[in-house]
């Protein structure tokens, strides 16, 4: 065997799947970096929750400047770069869009949530038992929220309108304009009342801002309001007022249109020119006779109406706009029952629609076109005044908020009470249930149970109480006798602790519901993740889609194949 060679043990190549530079991070000390980048969010916005919450003011990339206290807006301006704490960016878009209210809410719910399973991801629990956890303690709270929710009979429309006029209430509290919101309360719940109960499309209620003037100078009109758009010579000749007038809509250009630099025509004869323009001539002058046939007194189109147009129509005492937008011309059809025409051929008056007035106003420094009285209105405007333009902003995301909190009230018709009431009960729900049940899955729950408290604990911090003082008696309360205490929640105007549903503070149930739920798959989504890939973004210019920069001068092209 002497002859046999000697075998040397054969290495393994290097496989190597990724591409030079991949920055990844795996297992438990990515999971707590996830957590910890969320924990970094909540602390953010945490202050901004309730009536007493603060404002932030932000400044993005481009200057812009924006105060809020709205949860999605701070959290769509933060520009958030880490791929975990996305995560919440988008649960609170989610709950903006679906509910309108409670995006702070869901966020520090998330955040809390992870925070008290830190420490049971630091000993080694498996996050698929935390996982199952919540959701079991999801399902078990969002069931409870059913059994306890209020519902309100619609048939009496007082009490329903009180009930309205009750959850829009709640909503302002922590806003901007809560010292105005028994004004703004009244108009916003009259301009969902104005919707299609069907259908109740918030994008049928047109928010218009004119800077100057107090809060209280704002209107809501029963019909639409828009601004006065580009206008011709010959529209100060035009009457700025009708009594039951009939409206015509166009997607048609009212203006003779000049050759293009290129154009090129060929006449033998002076009098074949002159046929080229008295054709042009003939063209709008059909279109203008037959709308003026139709006894319109106002048209509106979403294209431009020229000099000889307006001209034409201020002659016959017609009202007309050019450029109106898409949104306020479907909104005009909306109103007054007529429909958008692409041509003047075979206009007839079916085609026009109605309302009872018609005025050109002055409202601060611009001049806007009303439409009253429209008989089938299913739409409406809110003019808002206000000083800063920043202001007035954040009072259009308020109402906006409660706008879509009534709707859903509209939909719903149940609710429960708000100042942390409700998440007490909750917790205390889940406290007692946890104990009837074995093994890991009692300290999820329980822990689910504790991340409940920091909606009642961090309204009392941005309140300046005593945070361990009240949630102490809370927990007393709720403990001692669940039935009559359960919707004791913070009063912050008493500065105690009191029954919050007696006092109308209501919120619809579905706020809560998606809140929880939204929450906890956030949470749950952020607990799967066990590594992070990330790719280095290349230097090559070609692959980041921008072609490379072209030599310039002699010997710097491609080079020559030899």
């Amino acid at each position: 065997m002497a002859g046999r060679r000697q075998q040397v043990p054969m290495m393994q190549p290097q496989i190597i799947v990724l591409k030079e530079g991949t920055d990844t991070s795996q297992g438990v000390p990515q999971l707590l970096s996830n957590i910890s980048a969320c924990l970094a969010i909540c602390d953010t916005i945490r202050t901004t929750l309730g009536p007493r919450g603060m404002d932030k003011l932000i400044v993005d990339s481009q200057k812009r400047v924006t105060v809020s206290n709205d949860g999605a807006t701070i959290m769509k301006l933060l520009e958030v770069v880490q791929p975990a704490a996305r995560t919440l960016v988008d649960i609170a878009r989610a709950q903006d869009a679906e509910v309108g209210d409670g995006t702070t809410s869901v966020v520090l719910l998330a955040g809390e949530l992870l925070k008290e399973v830190k420490e049971y991801v630091e000993e080694g629990v498996s996050s698929q038992v935390i996982i199952k956890g919540f959701r079991k303690a999801a399902n078990l709270a969002i069931n409870r929220i059913k059994e306890l929710a209020a519902s309100v009979d619609r048939s009496d429309k007082t009490e329903f309108r009180s009930l309205l006029e009750k959850c829009a209430a709640t909503s302002m509290n922590s806003k901007l304009i809560g010292s105005q919101k028994e004004f703004f309360t009244k108009m916003v719940v009259d301009a969902v009342m104005c919707l299609d109960q069907d259908e109740l499309n918030e994008d049928m209620i047109g928010i218009k801002k004119i800077p100057g003037g107090a809060m209280q100078d704002s209107i809501l009109v029963d019909g639409v309001a828009f601004k006065k758009s580009f206008s011709y010579a010959g529209f100060e000749q035009q009457p700025k007022s009708f009594d039951a007038p009939k409206i015509v809509c166009l997607n048609v250009e009212l203006e003779l249109k000049a050759e293009k630099d290129n154009a090129e025509v060929r006449v033998d004869k002076v009098s074949e020119y002159q046929a080229i323009v008295d054709a042009e001539w003939k063209i709008i002058f059909d279109k203008l006779d037959s709308i003026v046939a139709t006894g319109a007194k106002v048209v509106l189109s979403r294209l431009p109406i020229g000099d000889l147009a307006t001209q034409y129509f201020a002659d016959r005492n017609i009202f007309c706009a050019g450029r109106v937008s898409k949104d306020d011309l479907d909104r005009v059809c909306e109103a007054t029952g007529c429909r958008i025409q692409s041509t003047t051929t075979g206009l007839t008056a079916k085609h026009l629609g109605l309302c009872e007035r018609f005025e050109e106003r002055q409202i601060g420094g611009q001049r806007f076109n009303l439409f009253r009285g429209c008989p089938e209105a299913k739409t409406c405007t809110i003019i808002l005044r206000g000083g800063a333009e920043q202001f007035i902003d954040e009072v259009e995301r308020s109402l906006h908020d409660s706008i879509m909190i009534v709707r859903r009230a509209v939909k719903n018709q149940t609710v429960v009470a708000g100042g942390g009431a409700i998440e007490m009960e909750l917790s205390r729900y889940l406290r007692d249930t946890a104990r009837q049940i074995e093994g890991k899955q009692q300290l999820i729950i329980t822990a689910v149970a504790k991340a409940l408290e920091v909606i009642p604990r961090q309204l009392c911090e941005n309140a300046g109480f005593d945070t361990t003082d009240f949630i102490t008696q809370l927990r007393a309360r709720h403990a001692q006798d669940p039935e009559r205490y359960k919707w004791h929640g913070v009063d912050i105007e008493e500065e105690a602790v009191s029954d919050l549903f007696a006092k109308f503070v209501w919120e619809p149930a579905l706020v809560k519901i998606n809140a929880i739920s939204s929450a906890v798959e956030a949470a749950c989504l952020i607990l799967s993740v066990d590594e992070t890939v990330t790719s280095q973004q290349s230097q090559d210019p070609m692959a980041s889609g921008q072609p490379a920069m072209p030599g310039r001068g002699r010997g710097r092209g491609m080079p020559m194949g030899r």
